[in-house]
């Protein structure tokens, strides 16, 4: 009895005990910063306690119901994450410390998932986001240039809903397959430049074997990597940005005006011993405007453009959830204004400006369906119009080669001029206005859904993930193409005075005509992964399978290879280990298979492995040298390979299979050249290739990854060298001997390519003021080893042993000076005959005559083949400034085209005014026409030629131009308001900004802008931008 009493009274105390610990207090308190500012929004919770947790309000105030001598755990984005412990009191007050980042707790999206800088062994180049979002552009490849070390991107165009830039991971390699990187975003193939930049939260460039195995034939040629945004569990958060930008231009062409180019073209006649094509009383009329049909002078380039053009952007996002479910939503607007001017009389018919309107929106939700499952969802897509005028493509040339006094803009009795019959011979603004309009949709919708699986119960650090994507791309474009009735006054007057006319074009009414483009795209991936720490001992593992298919679903043509689906599949896998974060060693490989080959190929086997030495680690390093925190030494080697079969601007689809057909043709069965004994009959119209195979790329990258002075430096430098072997290649030069009627094709080409790319940062506080100076660049050079190429008796004229892109032509000596110079020089009649002031070449293989012999190898490429970028940026208190510069180099370009080449289409072509203003003049010219001489053989120019100079026009070292250039790239200020402001009226951050893109050039190059690499400037110019804009955070 007395045994069951003592255990009741024990059973009762317990209860009161545990009834006393259980019990729930309610705890208030206020969240500061360290300058004694209330937080807004910051996330409160009871630790171990799903589902319990409170946000802070306006005032940093918060209320939180919990247990006595719980921990409350107090997080915010940018500031260390507090625990306390609570016992009973009912008043918790916190202030907050800003992270303060480690360089070697930076985390990498690498393939194989997040994992800290320190732990990476490949090539990785991990990207703030902020400093791509600093260039405020509609297509996020305009901000690689300079921001990212071992990318070389050049932008080509500036007109709207076009205007993308090509850009290679650590340049181009080959000659043969595509060399674009591969894309990916959350896992997906997709498009870099149809992304929403506001949604991304990481981008990663992977540059070498070890980093891009995991990814098999695809990665070839480098990855970018980009995450999305996902929603984090707490209080939702909304953020809106808005930005409205004025784009002008970077560099506008200067023609000569009216008055000008006539005296020119006098000059250019008188040189060829023709009569002046204008008289000096018609000079006079001309220079007093006095007869604006028969002598116009027209700015050609301010009746088309305008000074500039607005574009607007809008950008809203939310993101929030709980313990269980959680997303992210996102919407973004843009509109890009066109630089035409337009007729205001058809404004409300229909839109002739080149312009383009993007529509963006995305959903990620994350379900946490266990606490060891997760199911995330993605939904992205885009709809994009782009309108230009009927006959845009022309615009261009016309504007470029439309002379001042060729044409007015419109006759005074009505009639639209024209040059000529040619389209592109209109005048420029009838092709941007009167022509009709195009409108081109672009709709494109992406689904993924992928499960992650926690396998601890079978082993711990085990983890299953499986990704299905489904994408569908469908444009659609609509021409309603029109031309007006067209004439041109001829050079004199009837008797009476009247103007006569010829007519060009007959006027064709408004037709509409309509195409249609689609695709559709699936990928399946799974693998499993295993990390785990055994002491000081770290080691994991990957094992991935992959497939994909990519399906043409509408206007397949007759070809029945266009409907079958495009697909691949791989197997890759990864294996780690590092010991104590000091010695580390990865092994990768890819086994990928293709339908592009035949039996026996179609499958390859591509190793990789990668080193690394952290000698900051090393505990005599770590004694003496404290102010080490990285010292990182990385080498990797591997093969990849690449199954996309390309020649020029066609893909090739089963080279293995052969065609065979009578077309016709036949064979003579008598005496070459006979009629007689021509029989036809079946024959390969395209031969089978059944040993193409892989284009196999070997990879080395040696690398240091530095991090000094309490972080203060870091710094990251790769020495790469890659050869590509097997590039498929049709061949040509087949000896007729062999009997052949199409060309087969092999694995006969091979590229070398080496180079260096790097980045530093240094951070440092001075008082008040955060600093950073940062730099990066990408240097790049190939050679091409050997190639299916005609043999050259001269071996300098051959590709193999020069670079990719190589420009070759003649070497120009400058001008003959006189008759004697042109006696006393090699022969030089191949291309007509040269007087004094035409340009003289060089005899390269001495033979004694100048001709297509002597063309070598001459400047660089073109394309560039180093970019750099250099900058600062600065904080104080609520003010921030960034300024950057960006450059590239080793680039060269010809110019050539009616402009170029002044009055080599007689009547047709404009003339830069800065191109002719050192030209040479003989004495006798410049005695007839009043004008000063100059018979300097070294003059920038040479004799004006009236209807063509064949031997002025060769390809040549003197027309060839560099492509080099440093541009003011970004120039950005902002203000950040107060807390204390801002607080109340409810928001978490508001902050104006201004920022300039492109605002200053610098180049040798100034006829327009060298980054286009255009050889006639018939292009779109690009633009230079002054964005204003507001960010809110709730």
């Amino acid at each position: 009895m007395r045994i069951k009493k003592l255990i009741t009274i024990c059973l009762l105390l317990i209860s009161v005990s545990l009834f006393a610990q259980e019990k729930t207090i309610e705890v208030t308190g206020v969240v500061t910063d360290m300058n004694k500012e209330p937080l807004v929004g910051v996330n409160v919770t009871v630790k171990d306690k799903p589902g319990l947790g409170a946000i802070t309000d306006i005032n940093g105030r918060y209320k939180i119901k919990t247990e006595e001598f719980s921990r409350l755990v107090f997080s915010y984005i940018g500031f260390d994450t507090q625990e306390v412990l609570v016992k009973r009191q009912n008043l918790v007050n916190i202030s907050m410390k800003e992270s303060e980042a480690r360089e070697i707790d930076e985390v990498v999206i690498t393939g194989t998932g997040a994992q800290k800088k320190l732990t990476v062994t490949g090539a990785v180049t991990n990207v703030d986001v902020e400093v791509l979002k600093s260039n405020p552009t509609a297509n996020l490849s305009n901000a690689l240039a300079g921001n990212v070390s071992g990318v070389l991107a050049m932008q080509t165009s500036g007109q709207p809903g076009v205007n993308t830039s090509e850009f290679w991971i650590r340049g181009i390699s080959t000659f043969g397959a595509n060399s674009a990187a591969l894309v990916l975003v959350d896992g997906f193939e997709r498009d870099l430049d149809e992304i929403n930049i506001e949604d991304i939260e990481s981008f990663t460039v992977l540059k070498d074997a070890s980093t891009t195995a995991i990814y098999g034939s695809r990665g070839a040629n480098g990855v970018v990597l980009i995450t999305t945004k996902r929603g984090k569990e707490g209080k939702i958060k909304i953020n809106a940005k808005v930005e409205s930008s004025y784009n002008s231009r970077t560099i506008t062409p200067e023609f000569a005006d009216g008055y000008s180019y006539a005296m020119l073209m006098n000059e250019a006649r008188i040189t060829r011993n023709q009569e002046r094509m204008y008289q000096n009383d018609e000079m006079e009329i001309l220079r007093l405007g006095l007869d604006q049909d028969l002598y116009p002078n027209v700015d050609w380039m301010d009746v088309l453009m305008k000074d500039g053009a607005m574009t607007y952007r809008a950008n809203l996002n939310m993101s929030g959830g709980g313990s269980t479910a959680r997303y992210f939503v996102s919407l973004s607007y843009i509109n890009e204004e066109g630089m035409y001017k337009t007729d205001e009389a058809m404004r409300k018919d229909y839109n002739t400006n080149p312009s383009s309107q993007r529509w963006n929106y995305r959903l990620n939700t994350d379900i946490d369906i266990t606490k060891s499952t997760l199911v995330r969802v993605g939904v992205s897509g885009s709809l994009k119009k782009r309108n230009a005028p009927g006959q845009g493509s022309n615009v261009w040339t016309s504007l470029m080669g439309q002379s001042p006094i060729s044409i007015p803009v419109m006759y005074s009795n009505g009639y639209i001029p024209a040059h000529g019959t040619d389209d592109n011979r209109n005048n420029p603004w009838v092709l941007a206005t009167q022509t009709g309009y195009k409108e081109i949709w672009n709709n494109k919708i992406q689904t993924n859904i992928s499960l992650e699986q926690k396998l601890d119960f079978i082993t711990k650090g085990l983890r299953f993930e499986g990704r299905f994507g489904f994408d569908t791309n469908n444009q659609s474009e609509i021409n309603r193409i029109r031309m007006p009735e067209t004439w041109r006054a001829q050079r004199d007057r009837d008797d009476d005075g009247n103007l006569v006319f010829k007519q060009q074009n007959a006027e064709k009414p408004m037709e509409q005509t309509s195409s249609s483009s689609g695709e559709r795209r699936e990928f399946l991936e799974a693998f499993l992964q295993y990390n785990r720490a055994f002491k000081a001992h770290h080691v994991g593992g990957i094992l991935k399978y992959t497939q994909d298919a990519y399906r043409t679903t509408v206007d397949i043509g007759t070809d029945v290879k266009n409907g079958v689906a495009k697909r691949r599949m791989g197997l890759a896998g990864r294996v780690n280990y590092n010991w104590n974060y000091r010695y580390f060693v990865d092994f990768n490989f890819g086994y990928n298979g293709s339908e592009n080959f035949a039996d026996g190929h179609r499958f390859g086997f591509f190793p990789a492995f990668s080193l690394a030495w952290n000698i900051a680690e090393e505990k005599l390093v770590k004694k003496h040298l404290k102010w080490m925190n990285m010292f990182k030494l990385r080498y990797s080697y591997g093969k990849v390979g690449s199954d996309k079969l390309k020649i020029g601007d066609t893909v090739h689809r089963f080279p293995y299979l052969y065609t065979i057909k009578d077309d016709g043709n036949g064979w003579t069965w008598s005496d070459y050249g006979s009629p007689d004994n021509v029989y036809t009959g079946m024959h390969y119209t395209q031969l089978a290739s059944n040993n193409v195979t892989w284009e196999i790329a070997t990879k080395h990258d040696a690398g240091v990854d530095l991090s000094l002075f309490n972080d203060k430096l870091t710094a990251t430098v790769d020495y790469f060298h890659e050869q590509r072997d097997g590039i498929y290649m049709e061949r040509q030069y087949l000896p007729g001997i062999v009997g052949v009627n199409s060309n087969p094709k092999a694995n006969v080409g091979s590229v070398l390519s080496k180079g260096f790319d790097g980045n530093f940062a240094y951070k440092q506080k001075i008082g008040k003021v955060n600093l950073t100076v940062r730099g990066n660049f990408t240097y790049s050079k190939n050679e091409i080893l050997e190639k299916d190429e005609m043999n050259s008796v001269y071996p300098y004229q051959k590709e193999a042993g020069y670079r990719v892109n190589q420009a070759k032509g003649l070497i120009a000596l400058g001008l003959f000076k006189d008759y004697d110079d042109i006696r006393n020089s090699p022969q030089q009649t191949a291309w007509g005959k040269v007087q004094p002031g035409d340009i003289k070449y060089k005899d390269v293989n001495g033979d004694g005559v100048v001709n297509d012999g002597d063309k070598v190898a001459i400047g660089a490429t073109t394309k560039p083949n180093l970019i750099y970028g250099f900058g600062v940026s600065a904080q104080w208190k609520g003010f921030d400034f960034n300024a950057h510069f960006q450059g590239a180099g080793k680039s060269s370009f010809f110019i050539n085209g009616p402009t170029v080449y002044a009055f080599s289409g007689s009547q047709w072509g404009n003339v830069l005014t800065n191109l002719v203003k050192d030209r040479y003049v003989d004495a006798e010219t410049a005695a007839t026409l009043g004008i000063p001489a100059n018979e300097n053989p070294n003059a920038s120019y040479p004799r004006l030629s009236y209807g063509g100079n064949d031997n002025n026009y060769r390809a040549s070292t003197f027309w060839l131009r560099d492509g080099s250039y440093l541009r003011l790239k970004t120039l950005e200020v902002g203000y950040t308001l107060p807390k204390s402001i801002v607080n109340k009226i409810r928001f978490n951050k508001i902050r104006v900004f201004f920022i300039g893109t492109n605002l200053l050039t610098f180049a040798k190059f100034k006829e327009w802008d060298p980054e286009m690499g255009s050889t006639n400037g018939e292009k779109y110019p690009l633009a230079k931008t002054f964005t204003l804009g507001l960010t809110v955070n709730i």
